[in-house]
């Protein structure tokens, strides 16, 4: 049977559309739509993705019902305002935060029909939540594209009614002990006051209670009024207002009290810059760290912060899927409890507080270290913060009392670089002595005082501040001569100088948990002036040290020539470095330093105690605009024990003409240390 075969026919037709001729080839009975009508449509379809997810990431659930096809949204047995009121419901009670999408897509399907598919992130309590997939599709209804909705858009895996329920187990923050164990950062039950708005009475009479409890409570009756017209706040609510440290006997009308674990420090202001404080997560930090859960606390500045992981924990619980009658159908999120660890520093919470003591609120830092296990006993910085206040709620008023505080006591001053003054000049003494330039029998004739290498210094001497005439090592340390150690810095040069400080720690960042920049000799690898290597051998210049760096190059002088690095972890193993100047160099600084305490003569005689070998230098450090004028000047103090080697004090006192000299503000700490350290 002879078989015939058809050929298709195509034809080209013109339509002209607004003035435009567009081509569309039509064949097989369907209409093949351009390419610039396809990519306009998904556009569309595209846009209205986007926005749902735009609106999604804001949790800004009452603008979906404008994307959501209605039929959809019946079908499910929902309306626009069960579906906003069902979303609002439940990532407010999973306290999301940080929802992001990615891998998102929008595929035609069919002429007006699109596959939508992405995926989402958050956190929750419980942390990440994450690579949660849907799917879905936008259909175009008239001119607009709308989104199929149905409750697996909200969680996949829902359907009909369910719900979603939560439950926390909150970790324990891990404590921050001292080396004996005793608390400086601990959790701790106390009396949370607030008011219960129903019980304030009306009128005058509410005005009244509200003042009353701002005058007991110390918070501002705006803040109190403001917390009360929070969204959720009720007649019979509780809204907690402050943390009460002391016992409340006491409460005015309206107002009640409940026990509640706080994060709490015990030495207050005698730490605060060391320890730190905690504070609530924000949406900052979860970007930072996208492991934080939604709630809870984190380490803000301090040892607090620099722990903080391990401080922290992991808080358990779940997140489930449950039918209208609370049966479990899935689990989305499931996490172990996993509490923080206890975290035991060097620190002696005596040594640390008394430390703190002898500032009175003088600008300052105190430095306690043991020179043989490198561990840090103290770090005290004045003035200072309560980090209770700053961990649980701080009023407007406490808070700019401290920003306004021109002595900046939110700066932790045992880790801020100063000119060490002449404390300095035992290095520079231990460089020359191994240089061999430096002999300390030798006497050197200084007259007058201030003195300059000639006259190509200009206007530019040296001055000291007790004149004395012949000079050698011990008298020069006894006495503090600035001339002295100028003209022996200037006699080994600045080659031999810097060969000797590079064995020190300078530009070495130390292995501390507490942040500061390393050491510096100077602005540049050179000093380029003889002025300025005079200058940085007693101790001024360019020089930049922390009283932390100070203490840990001061090692050398109780370690026969060995640096001991600084610890503050009590299990951390001691670092050290060898020979970073001779024993000999070493003990004949140190032994010329205890004539600073034993001479009646000597700056610290007024430490001085016959059953006690203490060894000690003083410093000044001068910040002055120009020559010939009266600056501001940082008094230090370097003391050492010498009977047992067990501690040495690096004190700081900032503009001592104003708030007295290290060395005068000191003796009660330097008492306590030979009574204690042993």
């Amino acid at each position: 049977m002879e078989r015939r075969s058809k050929k298709k026919s195509n034809k080209t037709v013109f339509l002209a559309l607004g003035g435009v001729v567009a081509v569309a080839a039509i064949g097989g009975g369907y209409f093949a739509y351009s390419s610039w009508q396809k990519t306009q449509e998904l556009n569309k379809a595209e846009k209205s993705a986007k926005t749902f997810l735009n609106y999604f990431s804001k949790q800004e659930f009452e603008q979906f019902p404008e994307l959501l096809n209605e039929a959809s949204v019946k079908k499910s047995g929902y309306d626009n305002t069960k579906v906003v009121e069902k979303y609002q419901a439940v990532f407010s009670g999973i306290q999301a935060e940080g929802i992001k999408s990615k891998d998102v897509h929008v595929i035609q399907d069919k002429e007006g029909q699109y596959t939508f598919t992405y995926k989402l992130e958050m956190t929750t309590p419980l942390g990440n939540l994450k690579d949660l997939s849907y799917k879905t599709t936008i259909k175009k209804t008239g001119e607009n594209y709308k989104i199929n909705w149905a409750p697996n858009l909200i969680f996949p895996e829902m359907s009909g009614q369910d719900k979603i329920s939560i439950g926390i187990d909150a970790a324990n923050r891990g404590e921050i002990v001292d080396r004996k164990g005793e608390g400086l950062a601990v959790n701790q039950a106390f009396d949370q006051v607030g008011i219960v708005p129903g019980k304030l009475g009306e009128g005058q009479e509410k005005t009244d209670n509200i003042k009353a409890f701002s005058e007991q409570f110390k918070v501002s009756v705006d803040e109190v009024e403001q917390k009360l017209k929070q969204d959720w706040v009720k007649p019979d609510a509780f809204v907690p207002m402050t943390i009460s440290f002391e016992p409340v006997t006491t409460l005015p009308k309206g107002a009640a009290s409940q026990d509640t674990i706080v994060r709490y420090y015990p030495l207050k202001e005698a730490a605060a810059q060391l320890v730190g404080y905690v504070g609530t997560i924000t949406a900052e930090d979860i970007e930072k760290d996208p492991t934080l859960s939604s709630n809870g606390v984190i380490g803000k500045v301090g040892l607090e912060q620099a722990y903080d992981k391990e401080l922290r924990g992991q808080d358990g619980g779940n997140i489930s899927i449950t039918d209208e009658n609370g049966a479990v159908k899935s689990v989305l999120q499931k996490v172990d409890k996993k509490d923080g660890e206890k975290i035991q520093l060097t620190i002696d919470n005596n040594v640390q507080s008394q430390s703190y003591a002898i500032f009175n609120n003088r600008p300052g830092s105190a430095v306690i270290m043991d020179p043989q296990q490198g561990d840090l006993l103290a770090a005290a910085s004045s003035p200072s913060f309560d980090p209770n206040k700053m961990a649980n709620g701080i009023s407007q008023a406490d808070y700019d009392g401290y920003a306004n505080n021109e002595n900046l006591p939110f700066t932790a001053r045992f880790a801020t670089g100063y000119a060490p003054g002449s404390t300095f000049k035992t290095i520079t003494g231990g460089i020359g002595l191994d240089a061999g330039t430096l002999k300390p029998d030798e006497e050197i004739a200084i007259n007058g005082l201030k003195w300059q290498k000639d006259a190509s210094w200009g206007d530019y001497f040296v001055t000291r501040v007790k004149e004395a005439s012949p000079v050698n090592l011990r008298t020069a340390l006894v006495n503090s001569d600035n001339i002295y150690f100028a003209e022996q810095t200037l006699r080994m040069g600045e080659d031999t100088f810097r060969k000797g400080l590079d064995k020190f720690i300078f530009g070495e960042k130390l292995d501390l948990s507490i942040p500061m920049n390393p050491a510096q000799i100077s602005n540049e690898d050179k000093f380029k002036s003889e002025i300025l290597l005079a200058d940085t051998g007693y101790g001024q210049g360019q020089l930049l040290v922390t009283p932390i760096q100070q203490a840990t190059m001061y090692t050398v002088f109780q370690n026969e020539g060995k640096l001991v690095y600084p610890k503050i972890e009590l299990n951390k193993e001691t670092k050290t470095k060898e020979n970073v100047i001779s024993s000999n160099a070493a003990n004949t600084i140190v032994t010329d330093l205890l004539g600073s305490v034993e001479d009646e003569t000597g700056y610290v005689h007024n430490m001085y105690n016959p059953e006690f070998s203490l060894a000690a230098k003083t410093g000044t450090a001068e910040i002055k605009d120009k020559q010939d004028t009266v600056g501001k000047e940082n008094s230090f103090l370097l003391a050492m024990d010498r009977t047992n080697n067990k501690f040495q004090a690096m004190i700081m006192v900032e503009d001592s003409r104003k708030n007295d000299t290290a060395t005068n503000i000191s003796k009660p700490l330097i008492d306590y240390l030979e009574a204690n350290i042993k």
